[in-house]
């Protein structure tokens, strides 16, 4: 153990010296608002119930992002605080600990909101969501201090970026034909794997070209409106989650489990699909079934 861990699990064990009921439950519930079932939820609701537009670009940028965050946990190969000093951790935790991908993600995800609305409140809250999402992962001993700190300094330089040149990228693709579209968008997921060829990697690697290839074909047959009334909206979610939900678990009990021959290739294949039920099979499901406004 080196000195900065040493101080970092002191500062978690001073951390720990308040915990109760109460905190334990509020920072378990807290942490939450960072991880993948979450994004799964969250995406699909702005997709289908606000602003397709945004949700599908903010779904791009947290699989990127969490494409990174995976690349540079395999790299740097860190610890996490509970494999150093069983008795700080709360909850379970796999893999490496640094960067931290709840706090990084945390930045991308509720930063790209406060952008998004223009509103001073919305830096406020996300400002709050952030350090409450970093710190419960201090709180639960499942990551250094130092190590939450570069997840937010990582989030905020891919704020940066993507505030900066996501939308001429966007352009630049959207001017494309149909097939060079869909040519980038599985060139860029060979190479997310060929760079990085984890479970974690082609999970995230399967996303993008699931629904970076349904968002070029729904932009040649015709838009999605996410107007209607609140019930229209309600229901387009609940059904499209549920859905969402029976792909993503029942293609799971289906297909071979880890350490099975094929495992990780079918996994690929499991979430391309939830990425193209995201962006192209749920709305065109919608308008089929007069869930949403023709446009």
């Amino acid at each position: 153990m080196n000195p900065i861990q040493a101080w970092g699990l002191d500062v978690i064990m001073a951390v720990q010296h308040w915990r109760g009921p109460a905190l334990d439950f509020f920072f378990k519930g807290i942490t939450q608002l960072g991880n993948e079932d979450f994004m799964l939820l969250l995406l699909p609701l702005i997709l289908w119930c606000f602003d397709f537009v945004q949700g599908a670009r903010m779904g791009v940028f947290l699989v990127l992002s969490g494409y990174l965050n995976f690349l540079l946990k395999e790299w740097i190969a860190a610890p996490r605080p509970f494999q150093l000093e069983p008795g700080v951790k709360v909850i379970e935790a796999s893999g490496y600990g640094m960067p931290s991908g709840h706090a990084q993600l945390a930045v991308v995800i509720w930063g790209f909101f406060a952008a998004w609305i223009r509103k001073a409140w919305g830096w406020v809250v996300a400002g709050a969501l952030i350090l409450l999402i970093g710190f419960s992962r201090i709180y639960l001993g499942v990551h250094f201090p130092q190590q939450v700190l570069v997840g937010w300094l990582i989030g905020g330089a891919l704020l940066a970026i993507y505030l900066g040149f996501a939308e001429r990228l966007e352009a630049w693709v959207h001017a494309q034909r149909l097939g060079y579209q869909l040519l980038i968008c599985f060139g860029v997921s060979v190479v997310l794997i060929v760079l990085n060829p984890t479970a974690d990697s082609v999970v995230t690697a399967a996303l993008f070209l699931g629904a970076t290839c349904g968002m070029a074909v729904a932009q040649q047959i015709g838009g999605f409106s996410t107007a209607g009334p609140a019930w229209q909206r309600a229901l387009r979610f609940i059904v499209g989650a549920a859905l969402l939900l029976a792909i993503r678990e029942g293609l799971k009990w289906l297909f071979p489990g880890e350490g099975e021959p094929l495992y990780i290739v079918l996994r690929g294949v499991r979430y391309t699909l939830v990425g193209l039920w995201m962006t192209l099979g749920a709305p065109w499901f919608f308008r089929r079934v007069r869930l949403a406004p023709k446009v």
